[in-house]
């Protein structure tokens, strides 16, 4: 993802489609974490991410290119590092990210 532009990664389908495959995935996972994501992490915006899997799954149409970019670049670097650091402080209960 770091080497392409939003309009390459909007024009590339299978990294589009894999890019939404990815976040459905993170979606359903906020899901199943529950509160425990919103009492640990709640500087995250852990509704969006529960409904943005609704959006994946049911609304094709209602799905925005811009806005699946800006959560690429925008809001999973953020999370991502923060899950990193949390998990930092169990170093015997986790695998390789």
């Amino acid at each position: 993802m770091a080497s392409l532009d939003r309009a390459a990664f909007e024009q590339n389908r299978l990294v589009y489609d894999a890019t939404e495959r990815c976040l459905s995935r993170i979606s359903e996972a906020s899901v199943k974490l529950g509160s425990f994501a919103e009492e640990h992490l709640p500087a995250h915006n852990w509704r969006g991410m529960r409904d943005l899997g609704n959006i994946l799954r049911h609304d094709y149409d209602g799905i925005s290119k811009t806005i699946v970019w800006s959560i690429v670049k925008d809001r999973l670097p953020p999370l991502l590092a923060d899950i990193k650091q949390m998990l930092s402080r169990y170093p015997d209960d986790q695998e390789v990210l």
